[in-house]
């Protein structure tokens, strides 16, 4: 029941560049010979343009970030690098540090969390490509604030395009199918709670909000601790058979143990994530990607289907839906809710 569309990696290694980069990983290949040797390969040792860092210093930068899951913090540092690449390989980590807005520290689990020993071997690994290639200084405004910012948000932009024509493609084939038979599912479920800790509870609260028009019985979930097993608890007493869980990454530790504890007591796990394949269990997965250019993610391709699953329960049962709307519009005219036009 389940439509893949490649492995949890945030990047899917297409052609001879992939099997390349495959077969080095394969054979332990340490980051900073990766680099090395896409040098040498690329004609950068020669003193001609590498070509990973063709059109943009950044480029290259962003080859090794691939499928990486990076911190708000670790991701600065990445921002600060792909603008000022050919400036900071010459940086110290305290200096880098300081421009990119961190602690020194951040700089060091950074470097660690692309694979080097530290700061410095990361250094030595890209300075090479800067020297080898062309460029001259920064163009006016490609910092903070400048062009760069500007061309940052355009990226960004343009990955949640992406993101949504995935999730518009996929709704045509199996991914439209799971998000059919569950809301069918989650609408004959009563009570039916939601699940969303830390990041998650924003997209788990516009869902229950949205289903709580149409379903008679929506119980949110947004605060962990031992209360969060209580609710559970008293939910699953009541009769519930599935939960709804929503989360995104970073994954919360205290999230899976919920999807663990809720599954002890029986329910049912439908997931809204990111990936396909995550590291806990669960009945339904519905994924949709994140938006991870900005220094935190960004969520409109798993809110559309989060919205499209609600729309599923509503046309499951349709007379049901019909009447809880018609009602709901009574109240909020009688107590004027919300301003006339």
């Amino acid at each position: 029941m389940t439509d893949t569309i490649g492995s949890p990696s945030r990047v899917s290694w297409d052609g001879e560049e992939g099997r390349r980069r495959s077969d080095g990983a394969r054979r332990g290949e340490s980051p900073a010979r990766a680099v090395r040797r896409e040098a040498v390969r690329s004609g950068g040792a020669g003193g001609a343009e590498p070509a990973i860092w063709s059109g943009n210093v950044g480029e290259g930068l962003q080859r090794l970030l691939e499928g990486r899951r990076l911190s708000p913090v670790q991701r600065r540092i990445a921002h600060y690098l792909a603008e000022h690449l050919h400036e900071a390989v010459f940086l110290s980590s305290v200096e880098l540090a300081e421009r990119a807005g961190v602690s020194q520290p951040s700089v060091t689990r950074f470097a660690a969390a692309l694979g080097f020993a530290g700061y410095p071997e990361l250094r030595n690994a890209l300075r090479p490509l800067v020297v080898a290639g062309p460029w001259g200084p920064p163009a006016s405004g490609s910092g903070i604030g400048g062009e760069g910012e500007v061309h940052l948000a355009r990226e960004a932009l343009s990955g949640e395009i992406a993101n949504l024509t995935q999730v518009r493609d996929r709704l045509a084939g199996g991914l439209g199918d799971r998000v059919r038979e569950l809301g069918a599912a989650l609408a004959a479920a009563e009570p039916l709670p939601v699940l969303g800790l830390r990041v998650s509870s924003g997209l788990a609260s516009s869902f229950a909000y949205y289903a709580r028009r149409i379903h008679p019985d929506v119980r949110l979930l947004v605060h962990g601790g031992s209360e969060l097993r209580d609710r559970l608890h008293t939910a699953r007493r009541a009769g519930a058979e599935w939960l709804l869980a929503v989360v995104l990454p970073r994954y919360p530790v205290e999230a899976a143990q919920a999807l663990d504890y809720a599954r002890s007591l029986g329910l049912r796990i439908a997931l809204i994530t990111d990936v396909p394949e995550v590291p806990f269990a669960a009945d339904v997965v519905l994924d949709a990607p994140v938006g991870d250019r900005l220094v935190f993610d960004s969520h409109a391709a798993p809110l559309v289907l989060a919205m499209v699953l609600v729309e599923a329960m509503a046309d499951a049962l349709p007379l049901r839906t019909q009447a809880r709307l018609e009602e709901h519009e009574r109240m909020t005219d009688t107590t004027g809710v919300f301003l006339q036009p």
